[in-house]
């Protein structure tokens, strides 16, 4: 049986991940997203941002572009009748740890702690990519032409392909 990674109050940390996308070169959550998780409806977590704009920086949230949107839409399926009238606010980490300031629900709390530590996860293994990827560079410097076939399989493997991240399954609403 797997196990699952489950944070304080029960939310996965995998699910979380899968919510994690890379935008203008930056990890972010959509607005919707997060409004799932703390349990409350979009609109409410735009309305309470809005009334703490100051605390909101660009680098904290910003608006998707149109031509964003359609990517990260290609990835999840929204309902024929329905769907969203606005574009996406997307927030970055900084974003996300603002939140917790302006949301003060025991739910936001945890919700909060779970998002920041799959971040921090995510961003130890990157950092653990990155300096293998350095090793591996390093040694294919040093035997480049005795082991050239192993160093091409090798960087497909570390190689990030910039196709968007897939969001598999279902949410409930």
């Amino acid at each position: 049986m797997k196990r699952v990674s489950r944070d304080i109050k029960g939310v996965d940390v995998e699910v979380i991940e899968t919510m994690i996308y890379i935008l203008r070169g930056q990890k972010v959550m959509l607005d919707s997203d997060l409004a799932m998780l703390y349990g409350v409806e979009t609109k409410v977590l735009i309305q309470s941002v809005k009334r703490n704009i100051d605390r909101f920086p660009e680098d904290f949230m910003f608006l998707l572009t149109e031509k964003e949107f359609k990517i990260l839409r290609s990835q999840f399926v929204t309902s024929s009748w329905g769907g969203r009238r606005n574009l996406p606010v997307v927030f970055t980490e900084q974003g996300v740890a603002m939140l917790s300031s302006i949301l003060n629900s025991k739910r936001a709390i945890h919700v909060n702690i779970s998002i920041m530590r799959t971040f921090t996860k995510i961003r130890q293994m990157m950092s653990t990519h990155k300096e293998l990827r350095q090793k591996i560079e390093e040694l294919e410097k040093k035997y480049d032409k005795q082991f050239h076939v192993v160093f091409a399989a090798l960087k497909k493997i570390f190689v990030p392909e910039d196709k968007p991240k897939l969001k598999i399954g279902f949410s409930q609403k």
